[in-house]
C-alpha cells in the first residue's frame, strides 16, 4: 500500500479506542467519595437522595470556582504547581523523541529503508518502552510515585546528556540504541505513569478534577512545544542540540519532584 495511506490508516484507528471511551464514560457514575462529600446517598437502582444530617460541602458550580480554591490553599497551590510543571517538562522531553524517534535513530544510518527505521523504532519500544510501563505498574504503591518519578527523570537526564555530548556515539551500533532505549524505558517506569497519578491524589474530591485538568493541559501545551522544536533543534545542532533540550527539561523535572511534590503511596 502506498506510503501516503498506510500512516493515515494507522493514525485513524487511534479512533477506535478513543470512542470506547467515550460511549463507557456516558455510563460511567460519580465515586461514593463524590457522592459523600456533597452529602448525597444512591439507593441499588443508582437514584441520589440527600443524606440525613449530612454536611454538604460546596461543590465548585464552575471550573473557575474550582480553579479559585486550588490558588487560595496555599498547599494545594504548591501541589498544582508541582504536578504541572512536571508534567509540563516530561512532555517537552518525551514527545520530542518519540515522534522525532526516527530522525534520532537515523544517526544510525542515513542508508536505511523506511522499513528498517520502522523496525528499529519498534524494537526500542518494545524491548524498552513497553516493560518501563509494566514495571511501573507492579511497583509503584511498593517504591513509591515520588521515587520513582525522580528516578526516572534522574536516569532520562543521564540518557539524554550521553546522546548529546558523547563524540561520535550515534556511530556505535549496539550502544547508541540500547542508551535511547533506556532512556525510554525510565520515562515509562517514572513520570510517564506517575505524572498521570499523582494529580488523582494530592487534590481534595471536590476540586479533583480541575487540578488533574489543568495540569493534564499544562502537559499537552509543552507536548505541542517539544514536538515543534525538536525537529528545529535536530535540524539546527543535531542531536547535540536536541538531546541537550531534553537532558535540561529533564533535570528541571527532577528539581520539581523533589521541591514540589509530597509521596503519595
Amino acid at each position: 500500500m502506498p506510503h501516503d495511506l498506510i500512516w493515515r490508516i494507522v493514525v485513524g484507528f487511534g479512533a477506535v479506542p478513543a470512542l470506547a471511551v467515550y460511549w463507557q464514560r456516558r455510563h460511567l457514575k460519580e465515586t461514593p467519595r463524590f457522592h459523600a462529600a456533597t452529602g448525597k446517598q444512591e439507593d441499588s437502582s443508582g437514584k441520589l437522595s440527600d443524606t440525613p444530617d449530612a454536611d454538604k460541602a460546596e461543590v465548585p458550580a464552575t471550573y473557575w470556582d474550582g480553579f479559585r480554591q486550588l490558588a487560595n490553599d496555599r498547599t494545594l497551590l504548591i501541589r498544582l504547581v508541582g504536578a504541572s510543571a512536571a508534567w509540563f517538562l516530561l512532555d517537552a522531553a518525551y514527545y520530542g523523541n518519540t515522534v522525532s524517534s526516527p530522525s534520532v535513530l537515523s544517526a544510525l544510518g542515513t542508508d536505511h529503508t523506511l522499513l528498517q527505521k520502522t523496525l528499529t523504532q519498534l524494537g526500542v519500544f518494545t524491548v524498552f518502552a513497553a516493560p518501563g510501563y509494566a514495571v511501573a505498574c507492579l511497583t509503584m504503591d511498593r517504591i513509591g510515585r515520588r521515587i520513582i518519578q525522580a528516578l526516572g527523570f534522574s536516569v532520562m537526564t543521564i540518557a539524554f546528556g550521553l546522546l548529546a555530548f558523547v563524540p561520535n556515539l550515534q556511530k556505535m551500533a549496539t550502544r547508541f540504541p540500547i542508551i535511547y532505549g533506556f532512556s525510554f524505558f525510565f520515562t515509562e517506569f517514572g513520570p510517564n505513569a506517575t505524572t498521570f497519578v499523582y494529580p488523582s491524589e494530592i487534590f481534595p474530591v471536590l476540586v479533583r478534577t480541575t487540578g488533574h485538568g489543568f495540569a493534564a493541559a499544562i502537559g499537552k501545551l509543552d507536548g505541542f512545544v517539544g514536538v515543534f522544536l525538536f525537529p528545529y533543534l535536530l535540524h539546527w545542532k543535531g542531536l547535540l542540540g536536541a538531546e541537550s533540550a531534553a537532558a535540561m527539561a529533564s533535570v528541571l523535572g527532577l528539581i520539581v519532584t523533589l521541591t514540589l511534590l509530597p509521596e503519595t503511596k
